[in-house]
């Protein structure tokens, strides 16, 4: 059984997010065919894991079986102190089935009132961005990475970036990753250390 990835070869991303696909690619510095699992048609597993390493493994074994190829996921998510780490796995969850982020973002602007209202003596507005990923082979072998950034919550800035990135700002800026640039982005987020690990295992 084969578990290393050659560059050039093909590798699925199992996501749906053309926007995650874009910086996978990237951050994998273009060293691969990326084919997404949106474009295969594949559908998208229910996450039924309790973690973020959890559900990378699930959703990168699915692609990988049902495609017949490597495949890699990302399981990411945005976790707030304040709100006893949520939306954290289920950050996606909370956009709903459109993925509508703004709406999300409210939702945690509203439960940040509430939480400072009730706990003015404690209240936080620190918060970490996860990324699990998991590569997987059709035969079911996976690896997995993980990589953390702290930062605070902040009023949405920014239009660049995709998710929760208007109101995350890492520690040491002044500015959101939604303000960043992707060169910037791409070299300090969350996802990159993850990739950095991977990228590390790989060559």
């Amino acid at each position: 059984m084969s578990i290393s990835l050659v560059a050039g070869q093909k590798l699925i991303a199992a996501t749906h997010n053309p926007g995650k696909a874009r910086e996978i690619d990237s951050l994998l510095n273009g060293q691969f065919e990326i084919v997404t699992a949106g474009s295969l048609g594949l559908p998208e597993p229910e996450e039924t894991e309790n973690s973020f390493v959890g559900n990378a493994i699930l959703k990168a074994r699915h692609a990988a079986m049902a495609a017949g190829l490597p495949a890699l996921a990302d399981d990411s998510g945005l976790s707030i102190a304040a709100l006893n780490g949520d939306p954290g796995i289920y950050s996606a969850r909370w956009a709903g089935p459109q993925k509508d982020f703004p709406r999300a973002m409210e939702i945690i602007r509203h439960k940040m009132i509430q939480a400072e209202v009730h706990n003015p003596e404690t209240f936080s507005t620190r918060a970490w961005f996860t990324s699990a990923l998991a590569v997987a082979w059709p035969e079911g072998h996976a690896v997995v990475f993980e990589g953390v950034v702290h930062g605070d919550v902040v009023a949405p800035r920014g239009d660049k970036g995709f998710g929760y990135d208007p109101i995350f700002q890492p520690d040491g800026y002044e500015v959101t990753y939604a303000e960043m640039d992707e060169v910037l982005k791409d070299s300090l987020s969350h996802r990159h250390l993850a990739f950095e690990q991977l990228k590390a295992w790989l060559f």
